[in-house]
């Protein structure tokens, strides 16, 4: 989702090598000391917009969202927006950080394992929710930004074999979202920097 009133700047975990593209050049320290004026957490994304610099995912959807025309990803309902920020937060707060990169590496073996465990643990809470909030999308019928939020989160489930089929709205609402262009053209298998072995 690309706008030419803002600019965007992604950065993979400072213990990668950086992806082929702009910052190829760069030497990892210098990168990571430039990245770290915009991001002081070395995370990503960051966002330089309007004249300021924000980090974090959903407070970067929030002001995009506030600020652009266009679908709302926040439903004008008040506890519709709720259910919507809810469940993001589980997302966004509950599991991906425990199964982040950085995290990952300094699990070490059992990293996968890890990472099962809390990926399932959060969706065994986000599950139910998603039964009495969904319909054709995570609250109703308007995607918002739990939608944003669930289809990374189910990618990363199945990129470490986590069963989905246990979770069953959670299965639906991927599925259905993963029919939409915008998210088709976004899954990170399809990028162009994304590893031969690692593509769709």
């Amino acid at each position: 989702m690309y706008n030419a009133d803002w600019e965007i700047l992604f950065f993979m975990d400072t213990s990668e090598v950086p992806a082929p593209g702009g910052f190829a050049l760069l030497s990892l320290s210098k990168l990571t000391e430039q990245y770290k004026k915009l991001n002081p957490m070395l995370q990503v994304p960051a966002v330089e917009i309007d004249g300021i610099t924000l980090s974090q995912s959903l407070a970067v959807i929030q002001y995009i969202d506030e600020t652009r025309p266009g679908p709302r990803l926040l439903p004008a309902d008040p506890q519709k927006r709720a259910q919507v920020r809810m469940i993001s937060d589980v997302i966004a707060s509950g599991i991906q950080p425990l199964q982040n990169l950085y995290v990952l590496q300094k699990i070490g073996a059992e990293k996968a394992q890890w990472a099962q465990h809390f990926i399932d643990r959060g969706f065994q809470a986000l599950e139910p929710i998603l039964k009495l909030t969904a319909g054709k999308y995570c609250v109703g019928d308007e995607i918002s930004m739990a939608d944003i939020c669930l289809v990374p989160q189910v990618y990363n489930a199945e990129r470490f074999k986590v069963d989905v089929g246990q979770y069953p709205t959670i299965k639906r609402l991927n599925q259905t979202l993963l029919e939409i262009e915008a998210f088709i053209v976004t899954n990170p298998s399809g990028q162009p920097d994304t590893p031969v072995d690692l593509r769709a």
